[in-house]
């Protein structure tokens, strides 16, 4: 059996960002995103307070254009002012000089590689600018938004996004720029760890060694929101990757706080391994279950078929991995599981979901039992079914790639998605895509059946699969028109016929 007691986070330099440092020996930084108009001074300034005293450190705005760029030095005068120094921000999409712009303010410039072409020098120009101001620089690649260079070659794959980011941070370690984060961001959780896990033996081949930024995109809301979320990141930092997190959630952006910062004191003191066994099992692709079991079962569907794991040690996931590579004979389906003690169901989810989930999402186990004493065998099947969800493996409800919304988002999408919810939830097997814009909204929800996604102000972009269906409906009539063009395609059911 493997060594589960030895442990050390990936070895990462130090980036500043304002007075917040990530990487090298910090704990790892929770940070969140404003969904207010940039452009607004006030309202973002609340907002940004907001998610500070929640203990969100770190907070990123939208900078969608020059107004929304040079207004950035309005907010971080007004935040000062106000006592606060929160790090901030700068999200850039589709205009790479904006960039310029928002680095004489900022703390951090994101960037997505999938705007910019590395040989115009636009890069290497805000590089430079980066280094002569002090601004920290996040390489922030999305699985949906791929230069059309890069989707050509490799397509819409974790190996794309892979070669993408490598060629931007070839480009800061020739002009000896260290102050960088990276991120591989994708709303398909086992897409988001393949993508993440390759990343890191790209760089480790070159001698990189800069912090990574970890997030599950359009994860949704509630506790669906949350346990994606879980699932994704907590493989990841199970493994000893990542420096600094964000949980994206279509909620108002300080209650994100205290989801992140449960998974990153989940994970904080924990004994393990790193690197995680089996990098076969990494690709999305290729991906393979170690046992024949067709469906991954839950508590009420446990038979004497299964072998079952209980993990008691403080680091479960290496345990139970170490458990079930081990065990004779190696095809048998086995069922996992773990108590857990907490009085809140949430902290009971999110915990299971990072702990268990990832041995789902590596193809190693069959089943997944919730031992918590405190709460109902009916909340904790219904956790148990989202986890096995969340992890690609068991279909068992409609599923919600819905954006955190920002700065760009074009109607109030938290209540829109809780009408969605209302009348399509019953629907079965169905991934229905709720996104704010068309910044990453039609590519992030790519592998979604339908999408709804704001084209301007008021008005509705619908799509089936990548084709756009109908643009610009008034957004009164957009959910009618989503349900009509479901019956159409035959996926509706009514809710009498479950």
């Amino acid at each position: 059996m493997m060594d589960i007691t030895k442990y050390r986070r990936r070895p990462t330099c130090e980036v500043r960002i304002g007075r917040v440092t990530i990487g090298g020996e910090n704990p790892v930084a929770v940070q969140s995103m404003t969904n207010t108009d940039t452009g607004d001074t006030a309202a973002s300034t609340a907002q940004i307070e907001r998610i500070d005293r929640a203990g969100g450190k770190i907070v990123r705005l939208t900078a969608q254009g020059r107004r929304e760029g040079e207004n950035l030095a309005a907010i971080v005068r007004q935040l000062r002012a106000d006592g606060f120094d929160t790090a901030v921000v700068a999200d850039i999409h589709f205009v790479p000089e904006v960039a310029a712009i928002a680095a004489r303010y900022v703390d951090k410039v994101r960037i997505n590689p999938g705007n910019y072409r590395t040989d115009h020098g636009e890069f290497e120009a805000l590089v430079e600018q980066c280094r002569q101001r002090g601004v920290a620089l996040r390489i922030g690649v999305n699985h949906g938004s791929l230069s059309r260079r890069i989707f050509d070659r490799y397509g819409d794959t974790p190996e794309g996004m892979v070669v993408s980011a490598m060629e931007f941070l070839r480009i800061c370690k020739r002009q000896n720029f260290d102050q960088v984060v990276v991120s591989m961001k994708s709303s398909n959780t086992r897409v988001m760890v393949a993508a993440y896990r390759l990343l890191v033996e790209a760089m480790d081949a070159e001698a990189m060694h800069y912090p990574i930024h970890l997030g599950v995109t359009e994860a949704g809301n509630g506790l669906e929101g949350r346990i994606r979320s879980a699932v994704g990141i907590g493989a990841l930092l199970c493994d000893g990757i990542g420096d600094t997190i964000r949980v994206s959630l279509t909620e108002a952006p300080e209650h994100e706080i205290p989801v992140a910062q449960l998974l990153a004191d989940h994970f904080a003191a924990r004994p393990g391994e790193f690197p995680v066994a089996h990098p076969e099992r990494y690709s999305p692709t290729e991906f393979r279950r170690r046992s024949s079991c067709a469906t991954p079962v839950v508590r009420d569907e446990i038979t004497d078929a299964f072998r079952i794991l209980e993990a008691r040690s403080e680091n479960p996931t290496a345990e139970l991995r170490a458990a079930i590579l081990d065990l004779e004979p190696a095809g048998q389906p086995v069922v996992v599981t773990r108590r857990y003690d907490d009085p809140e169901l949430e902290h009971v989810a999110v915990k299971a979901a990072a702990d268990l989930g990832p041995l789902f999402l590596d193809g190693l186990a069959d089943g997944i039992r919730i031992v918590a004493p405190q709460h109902d065998d009916e909340s904790l099947r219904e956790i148990e079914l989202m986890i096995l969800q969340a992890a690609r493996v068991r279909f068992s409800r409609t599923e919600y790639i819905a954006c955190p919304s920002c700065g760009r988002t074009l109607y109030d999408i938290e209540r829109t998605l809780a009408e969605i919810k209302a009348r399509t939830s019953h629907l079965k097997n169905l991934k229905i895509g709720v996104m704010g814009c068309i910044v990453n909204g039609p590519g992030e929800m790519a592998d979604a059946d339908y999408g709804y996604v704001g084209a301007g102000p008021g008005r509705i972009t619908l799509y089936k699969g990548r084709e756009v269906i109908e643009r610009g409906i008034p957004q009164e009539q957009a959910l009618d028109r989503l349900v009509e063009l479901i019956r159409a395609h035959g996926d509706w059911v009514e809710p009498a016929e479950r």
